[in-house]
């Protein structure tokens, strides 16, 4: 049966041309430019059956968007505030927050009690993709059966460290000085000092300065996490935050944790020279990637490299370099907590990962009770209390909640937080959102893993297919000589629902967005192994990975289907 889906516009009833429905020949329906689906599947608008027709109806009377207001004042008029909205924190999240929100036409303010960009910018992912970016021209440089493939002769490369770490902190000035001038120019004003959370819709920045706004965003961030035992002297044992400044590089370094960033620093000392010992508390290396993606980047990213690693042990106690002494390691087993041995070590990277950083925030003030250090939050970015309720005009974004600890999913749920302080009820699919490690040759993933996919598979009954395809049949990627890689698709053969896609190989940053949009708009397989590719490109890997998944059936999303011109 065709099913029909009605949805009303609140504008007049005159729509510009641009925004009305366009009409295929078939009679279905093509959705506006205007309508955004939010990240949503098409399920959530009731497109069932693979002949859906979906239909902009215009109201014969314009509707308002009933927002949600504040309490009245004691003379029954609505209370004025400083600001629409405050935010605290302008890292990238609360970057991303406080620009949409000027879109939207909110006065808005943003505090910062360090420096604008946060750890992103400053201690994070800007200043590290200047050292990678070293790393992969050494890599290539020195390795001279590569060179020799393209006839070219390159004498012994050498490096001047002083040089790469100015390039870091170079770059990571000219990008908080980027963001700086784009929020001062639309209008946003910068508040420096600590935010505290006073009460309900009021702050306290710096000493004693209090202003109040009708919606508060905390988008406080995270700091690195330090276990037990471990002595950080920022010296010979570091955090990410002191290797980024590579004030050193030494012989033999320790790397506890062998995670997107403890993957990321091997790739760049590695390269400069270091020798490298992965100190890992799970049985195997890379526990957070599909697994097939591991071990294939395990054979590449590890094995050739001068990189050991021990796997199944904590490190229980780090003490640091001290009176020609070196860095003592003491590793327990993860399971008995016995003592297995004892490592001596130039230096010691501590990279197990974040914490939030939310202490001070004065929560207490509206009994808001963090979990494990996270502020509690709904799928709204809603703020929760200790009863279970919801803290009226609160929300929290980024790695203060949790949900997601990635810059751009900071800045993808300030915005989604935006639209909804703005009228609209916006939800944020995370399943859609990618994420990166920046190693030379590059992994990124967007949804479930293989594991992850055949358990919710097993529990809400339907079957699970996997697609892979690789770079050694990529023209682009032979012509660079670099086609050591794979895509790997999971998917539901029976509706074509893409359940997750992962990359290991040349550029799989930038490639997994065509995975991670198409999840994001709700396309299925067969809605896009049609698209074409320009060619020979790496996007090819691609559209070669769609277009070898088998769906049974032709069922269709119903989505911005082609118009003949």
């Amino acid at each position: 049966m065709q099913s029909t889906l009605s949805l009303s516009l609140s504008s007049p009833s005159s729509i510009p041309r641009s925004d009305r429905a366009i009409v295929a020949g078939n009679g279905s329906s093509i959705v506006p430019r205007s309508l955004r689906l939010c990240g949503l599947r098409k399920e959530a608008f009731g497109l069932q059956s693979s002949n859906a027709v979906v239909r902009i109806v215009a109201p014969s009377k314009p509707r308002r968007v009933n927002k949600v207001s504040a309490s009245l004042s004691s003379n029954g008029s609505p209370p004025k505030f400083d600001y629409d909205l405050i935010i605290i924190g302008a890292g990238v999240g609360g970057h991303g927050a406080a620009l949409h929100a000027v879109e939207k036409g909110l006065k808005t303010a943003i505090i910062e009690g360090d420096v604008v960009g946060g750890t992103c910018v400053n201690r994070g992912c800007v200043p590290s993709k200047a050292l990678l970016a070293v790393s992969g021209r050494m890599r290539e440089l020195q390795n001279e059966h590569h060179m020799k493939a393209f006839g070219l002769q390159v004498a012994a490369a050498g490096y001047d460290r002083q040089a790469v770490a100015d390039h870091a902190n170079n770059l990571a000035s000219k990008i908080r000085s980027n963001l700086t001038n784009s929020m001062k120019a639309l209008g946003v004003d910068i508040l420096t000092g600590v935010g505290t959370i006073l009460g309900p819709q009021k702050v306290k920045y710096g000493t004693d300065n209090v202003i109040t706004a009708k919606d508060i965003i905390i988008a406080t961030g995270s700091v690195p996490s330090v276990p037990k035992g471990i002595e950080v002297d920022g010296k010979t044992v570091i955090t990410s935050d002191h290797a980024l400044k590579l004030e050193f590089v030494p012989d033999w370094i320790a790397i506890v944790g062998s995670g997107y960033i403890g993957l990321e620093f091997s790739d760049v000392y590695t390269a400069l020279g270091s020798e490298v010992t992965f100190v890992e508390a799970l049985d195997q290396l890379m526990p957070g990637f599909d697994p097939e993606i591991g071990k294939l980047a395990q054979r590449v990213l590890i094995n050739p490299r001068k990189i050991d690693f021990h796997t199944g042990v904590f490190a229980s106690k780090i003490t640091p370099a001290k009176d020609g002494r070196p860095v003592t390691i003491e590793l327990v087993d993860a399971k008995t907590k016995e003592l297995k041995d004892t490592l001596e070590v130039d230096a010691a990277l501590i990279a197990t990962g974040r914490a939030p950083h939310t202490k001070g925030l004065g929560l207490e003030n509206i009994n808001v009770e963090t979990q494990r250090g996270f502020v509690p939050v709904d799928e709204h970015m809603r703020v929760i209390d200790a009863k279970g309720k919801l803290v009226p005009h609160l929300y929290c974004i980024g790695d203060a909640n949790g949900k997601m600890m990635l810059a751009h999913a900071a800045s993808a749920q300030g915005i989604s937080v935006v639209e909804q302080v703005s009228g609209k009820d916006h939800v944020l699919n995370h399943l859609s959102i990618p994420a990166a490690c920046f190693t030379h040759p590059e992994i990124s993933m967007v949804g479930l893993t293989e594991p992850q996919a055949r358990e919710k598979a097993e529990k809400e009954g339907f079957e699970v297919s996997v697609a892979k395809t690789s770079f050694k049949a990529n023209t682009k990627a032979l012509a660079e000589n670099e086609g050591e890689g794979l895509a790997k698709l999971i998917y539901r053969p029976d509706n074509g629902e893409i359940l997750g896609v992962h990359i290991f190989g040349l550029h799989a940053a930038d490639l997994i967005h065509e995975a991670s949009n198409a999840i994001a708009m709700g396309n299925r397989i067969q809605d896009i192994k049609f698209a074409v590719h320009a060619h020979p490109t790496l996007s090819e890997v691609l559209d070669e990975l769609f277009k070898s998944a088998k769906v049974k059936g032709n069922i269709s999303s119903g989505v911005g289907e082609a118009v003949a011109v």
